[in-house]
């Protein structure tokens, strides 16, 4: 009996501390989901940030962050208002934002796909800029299911360049609810161009967007995306990326058609 009375009543006190060692309150997310949310909001902010044009107007912006919602069951006012208590409590908000950050670098580390700092800045014709790796899986429970490039080039491309971004899919089937989407935009100067494609079958694709001949060509960006709020699981493959860079006039530019396969 003594021997019982003894064990549950260590139970309780192990239940007691562990209640006192929770430092969030009822009705505030948990650090270790808020640290999972705020890595998905950091890259939500990453991408509107690739692509200021498609998501200027403030409908776009927030039909992303309610992405994230939806894919923790919360709503945003749960998220504001956590945000209002962590900021009353930097010393655990702070620990919050390292973990997420620590998280961040470990898997961009893990996945090899670092953006090269620089793309290269020469005139050359004909050649491939594409600064990650040249294959991507497409998945629902990915941290950010895509990638996103943005080349900012020491020497301002040409007057004119042409820019080709083509790769392989395969794995897309009839019971597909959702399809890759793909945005590639220049800047040249106070004008920006940009096109939108999304890829509904397997086989290769491409992708062409032709600069204005009278102007220089500062930055190449955008992303290829997949909603991930598909219940249903998938992986869709994605191979033999290339980003390709032609000059005005280039013979190479004429046998290509804007074609999405």
């Amino acid at each position: 009996m003594r021997k019982n009375l003894y064990k549950y009543g260590l139970i309780w006190v192990v239940t007691i501390l562990l209640m006192a060692c929770s430092k969030v309150p009822d009705g505030i997310l948990p650090e270790k989901k808020m640290q999972d949310i705020l890595i998905d909001v950091y890259l939500a902010e990453s991408l509107i940030e690739t692509s200021r044009v498609a998501y200027s107007d403030t409908v776009r912006k927030a039909a992303i962050f309610q992405s994230v919602f939806r894919k923790y069951n919360i709503t945003e006012a749960v998220y504001d208002s956590s945000l209002v208590w962590y900021s009353k409590n930097m010393d655990i908000y702070m620990n919050v934002l390292d973990m997420a950050l620590a998280d961040i670098n470990i898997r961009i580390r893990d996945m090899g796909d670092v953006q090269a700092s620089a793309a290269p800045n020469t005139n050359q014709d004909s050649i491939n800029i594409w600064p990650r790796r040249d294959f991507l899986v497409l998945y629902p429970a990915a941290l950010f299911n895509g990638v996103t490039f943005d080349i900012q080039p020491d020497r301002v491309y040409s007057s004119g360049s042409s820019f080709v971004l083509g790769m392989r899919v395969w794995g897309l089937t009839d019971k597909t609810r959702y399809f890759p989407e793909i945005r590639m935009a220049i800047s040249q100067n106070d004008t920006v161009l940009y096109i939108n494609k999304k890829i509904t079958k397997d086989g290769y694709h491409k992708v062409i967007l032709k600069g204005l001949p009278t102007k220089q060509i500062k930055r190449v960006y955008g992303y290829i995306r997949m909603d991930n709020t598909d219940k249903n699981y998938y992986k869709i493959y994605v191979d033999s990326l290339s980003l390709m860079k032609y000059n005005y006039g280039s013979p190479a530019m004429s046998s290509l058609t804007d074609s999405t396969n």
